[in-house]
Order: structure tokens, then sequence, then C-alpha cells
């Protein structure tokens, strides 16, 4: 597999034991260690706000993030005004879908490095053309 983008919905799933999709992203991780993984700044302070609230998830989303960060396989887009800017277009430009800000610098970031396979169950990236590789059963 080379280069692919890991959605908000992979890292979430792969720090708490109790997603219902945990053991599949647990296959997956095992999977990527030979390609590029693909994500943004954004997607990391999700996860980190997503877990704001339970202590023992928190602890592990830094630890993880912590590793994410320091991983030589995982490329980490930054934050910028224009990836803002991209992103913010994009999530204006569709008023009828329930797209997130967050996705839609993520679905940007994808365009602009070329991918086309994305680490998420999230059909939103499909109706914008990209295909998510974990599937609801």
């Amino acid at each position: 597999m080379n280069g692919v983008f890991a959605d908000t919905f992979y890292w979430i799933a792969l720090i708490n034991p109790a997603d219902r999709y945990s053991q599949e992203v647990l296959r997956f991780d095992d999977l990527l260690s030979g390609g590029a993984v693909f994500t943004t700044e954004e997607g990391l302070a999700e996860v980190l706000t997503f877990f704001a609230s339970d202590s023992w998830l928190r602890s592990r989303a830094v630890e993880t993030v912590r590793e994410i960060v320091s991983d030589p396989i995982v490329r980490i887009i930054p934050q910028s005004h224009d990836s803002f800017v991209s992103g913010f277009d994009l999530y204006a430009a569709r008023p009828d879908k329930g797209y997130s800000l967050t996705d839609c610098i993520s679905m940007q970031t994808m365009r602009r490095e070329g991918l086309t396979e994305v680490l998420t169950n999230d059909h939103h990236f499909e109706q914008e053309g990209f295909r998510p590789l974990l599937r609801d059963s």
C-alpha cells in the first residue's frame, strides 16, 4: 500500500479498544508499515479533543499522538492559513453535505498530495471521489 490518508476515524479506532472498528483498524495498522501514511495536524487535534473528557482515553490519545508524530512513515501535513482556506472553500461549496471542516481540510490535502485511498468509513470521502478502505458491515 503506497500513500494512504489516515482520517480522524482511523486514529480514534486505533486508540479506543472499545471502538467497534478497533480490530479492523489494528489489522490495517500492520499492513501500513511499507507505505507512507498521511494525516493532518487538524485531524490529530480532533483526536485529542474527542477524548478530552475521559482521563484514561485522554492519556492513551496523548501517548498515541506522540507515537504518530515520531513515526517516520507518517507524514503530518501542518496546519496553515492556506490549508484552512482551501478546506473552508470546500466546506462553503457543499452546503448540501454534512462534511465537517476537518473532513474538508483532509479532502483538500488528499487532492494536493495525489491520494485516493483513505482509512475511514466516512461516506463523505466517497462522495468526493475518494476510496474509503473501511466499510460498515
